[in-house]
C-alpha cells in the first residue's frame, strides 16, 4: 500500500519546508523506495506563471509545461527525477475545479461546501499521484505556516487522509523554528504554539525538525518532547547552512531516514549514498574558483534566479570549481559611462530570462562587453534574446535593432512575437512551455556540449527570433546553432568567432542536477576557467 507522509511549517514561512521534503524523498530514494512528491501551496491564483519573482521566487517549468512553485525544482534536483502538472497544486486550481464540476452538475444538486467538496477534491489528487505513478511513497508538502486562514481545508484533507488509509500508513513531519538570541540562550515557545495548534486541527507530528542557528540543547529537547508529546529520540535539528545539499547527509547521520522507515514499515537497509557524498565533496573541496556576474532584473532577490543558481553550482562541480556569483542590476549599466568597472575580476557573463522592458538595455550593454572583450556569455531565453539584438545592432548594421517587446516601432525587429500567440489575451498558461525538440548543428559549441544529434529543452517565452533577419544575421557571422526540427524557430543562437557565446531560448537550468550537470553549464563553466587561466598568465608575462 502506498504510504503518504505530510509535511508541514510552523511560526515562519521559507523555514526550510522544501529542502526538508526534497532531503527526505533523497534518503527514500537510497534506501530503494520509489518516491514522487507534491507541492500544495495555499494561495488563489491557479498556478505560479504570472506572480511576482520578488515575492514567490523563480516559477519553474516542468517538462509537461506546468507552471511551478520553485521547490518543484528543489525536488527534481534532489530525487533526480522529472516531475510533472500533478507535482503542484494551489487553493485557486482547487476551487476551480469544484466550481467546474459543480456548474457541470456533478454533484447532482448537493449543497456543494468546504467539508467534503473541497477536501475531497484536495484528497483525490494526493491520492491520484500515488496511484498514476506507482510508488511507495507520496511526500506532500503543505505550504504556509499552520494556523493561516487559508490552510484549514489542506489541514482537514490531510487529517482525514491519516484516518482513511490508516495511521500506520501515514508520517506527519513538522518544521518549526528554534530561536536563539544573541546571548546564546534558545526559545521553545514559538515551536510549541506552532505543534499545539496543529494538535488543535487533530493532528500529532510523528516527527519534529528544528530549524535552528545552534545545536539544541537536551533541556530544550525535553521540554518540547513533554509539552508536546513527541519522543525526544523523535526531535531532529536542521542547522543553518551554505551547503545545502549537504543536509540529506547531515539527515541521515540524525536517522531520520531509519525513523521514518521504521514508523512507516519500510524496513530496508539505508546503501551508501556514494556519488551524493562524493558530490558534496567536490563542493566543500574545490580545486578551482571563478567569479561568473549575473546580470538580471532581479537581481535583489536571488530566488527569482535559484535554477540557474543551482545549475551554475552543478557546472562547478563537474569541473571541480567553486563559483562565486556577482549580482549586476541590469538598469545599473546604462547608467555608468566606465562599463570595465562593473565586471572588473569577473571571468564569466550570464543574463537570464525576464519579461517587460526595464533593465534590457543593460542586458545588452552585458553582451556587447562580453563580445568585444571574449569574456565567456551564456544568455538564457532574454539573454539569448539580447545576444542577438547587441551582434544585430553592432556586428549586422541593423541600428536600433530590438525586441517588438520593448519597441513596437523598432526598424529591425529581430526579436517579435511568435505568431501563434498573436491571438492570445490571457497571461496565465498560455506562452511556450515544456518540453519541445531542437536539432543541432555540428562542429558547433552546443553541438560540442550535448554530443549529440537531437535534444529536449523546456520552455517559457512568448517572444522568438525574427525568420525575416535570420539571412542578414547569419550572413554578419551569427550561427543559429539549434533550430526547431521544421526550422521555423531558432533555440540557439551563438557568436562562432568567440571562445564562448552561447544563447538558448530554452532554460537549460531547469533540467540541471547535482549529479547530472546540464551540459551547456557544464561547458560555460569549462570555458570561465579557460578564460581565467588565459588571463592570469597574460597577466604573469606583464
Amino acid at each position: 500500500m502506498t504510504k503518504y507522509i505530510f509535511v508541514t511549517g510552523g511560526v515562519i514561512s521559507g523555514i526550510g519546508k522544501g529542502i526538508t521534503t526534497a532531503s527526505l524523498g533523497r534518503l527514500l530514494i537510497n534506501r530503494g523506495f520509489r518516491v514522487n512528491v507534491v507541492k500544495i501551496d495555499p494561495y488563489l491564483n491557479v498556478d505560479a506563471g504570472v506572480m511576482n519573482p520578488f515575492q514567490h521566487g523563480e516559477v519553474f517549468v516542468t517538462h509537461d509545461g506546468a507552471e511551478t512553485d520553485l521547490d518543484v525544482g528543489n525536488y527534481e534536483r534532489f530525487l533526480g527525477v522529472d516531475l510533472n502538472q500533478q507535482s503542484n497544486f494551489t487553493t485557486g486550481s482547487v476551487y476551480h475545479e469544484v466550481i467546474t464540476k459543480e456548474r457541470r452538475g456533478d454533484y447532482l444538486g448537493q449543497t456543494v461546501q468546504l467539508i467534503p467538496h473541497v477536501t475531497d477534491e484536495i484528497k483525490q489528487r494526493i491520492y491520484q499521484i500515488g496511484r498514476d505513478s506507482a510508488v511507495d511513497v507520496v511526500i506532500t508538502e503543505i505550504g504556509g505556516t499552520v494556523g493561516d486562514f487559508e490552510m484549514f481545508p489542506f489541514i482537514e484533507a490531510i487529517r482525514q487522509i491519516a484516518v482513511e488509509v490508516g495511521r500506520e500508513n501515514t508520517l506527519f513531519l513538522h518544521v518549526s523554528l528554534i530561536y536563539t538570541f544573541p546571548n546564546g540562550e534558545s526559545k521553545s515557545k514559538p515551536t510549541q504554539h506552532s505543534i499545539r495548534k496543529l494538535q488543535e486541527l487533530g493532528i500529532q507530528p510523528d516527527l519534529l525538525l528544528c530549524r535552528t542557528s545552534h545545536t539544541i540543547d537536551e533541556s530544550i529537547r525535553r521540554k518540547i518532547s513533554l509539552l508536546c508529546g513527541i519522543s525526544e529520540a523523535s526531535i531532529l535539528e536542521s542547522m543553518d547552512t551554505n551547503c545545502v545539499d549537504e543536509i540529506p547527509l547531515n539527515f541521515e547521520v540524525q536517522g531520520m531516514g531509519h525513523l521514518v522507515s521504521k514508523k512507516l514499515g519500510l524496513m530496508r537497509r539505508a546503501t551508501l549514498d556514494a556519488e551524493w557524498i562524493a558530490m558534496v565533496e567536490k563542493l566543500k573541496n574545490p580545486k578551482h574558483s571563478a567569479k561568473i556576474a549575473i546580470v538580471g532584473k532581479y537581481t535583489t532577490g536571488s530566488d527569482a534566479y535559484i535554477s540557474v543558481v543551482e545549475a551554475i553550482k552543478h557546472g562547478g562541480v563537474a569541473n571541480e570549481a567553486q563559483i562565486e556569483i556577482e549580482w549586476i542590476e541590469a538598469e545599473m549599466l546604462t547608467e555608468h559611462d566606465n562599463i570595465d568597472e562593473f565586471f572588473e575580476g569577473i571571468d564569466g557573463i550570464l543574463v537570464p530570462g525576464g519579461f517587460g522592458y526595464r533593465g534590457i538595455e543593460g542586458m545588452i550593454t552585458a553582451a556587447k562587453f562580453a563580445r568585444e572583450t571574449r569574456i565567456p556569455y551564456f544568455g538564457l531565453c532574454l539573454g539569448m534574446q539580447c545576444l542577438v539584438i547587441e551582434f544585430a545592432r553592432n556586428a549586422a548594421n541593423m541600428q536600433n535593432a530590438n525586441s517588438t517587446e520593448v519597441d513596437e516601432k523598432t526598424p529591425y525587429p529581430v526579436i517579435d512575437l511568435m505568431f501563434e500567440q498573436r491571438s492570445i489575451a490571457d497571461k496565465g498558461a498560455t506562452m511556450r512551455l515544456g518540453h519541445y525538440p531542437c536539432v543541432l548543428k555540428e562542429n558547433t559549441k552546443s553541438y560540442d556540449a550535448y554530443q549529440q544529434p537531437i535534444i529536449l529543452e523546456r520552455h517559457r517565452h512568448r517572444y522568438e527570433l525574427n525568420n525575416d533577419f535570420r539571412p542578414q544575421l547569419e550572413d554578419a557571422g551569427l550561427c543559429f546553432s539549434g533550430v526547431s526540427p521544421d526550422e521555423s524557430l531558432v533555440e540557439i543562437a551563438e557568436v562562432p568567432n568567440h571562445p564562448w557565446m552561447v544563447g538558448s531560448q530554452f532554460h537549460p537550468e531547469f533540467q540541471s542536477k547535482p549529479l547530472a550537470p546540464h551540459p551547456l553549464f557544464k561547458d560555460f563553466i569549462a570555458a570561465v576557467l579557460a578564460y581565467q587561466q588565459e588571463h592570469n598568465e597574460l597577466g604573469e608575462e606583464a
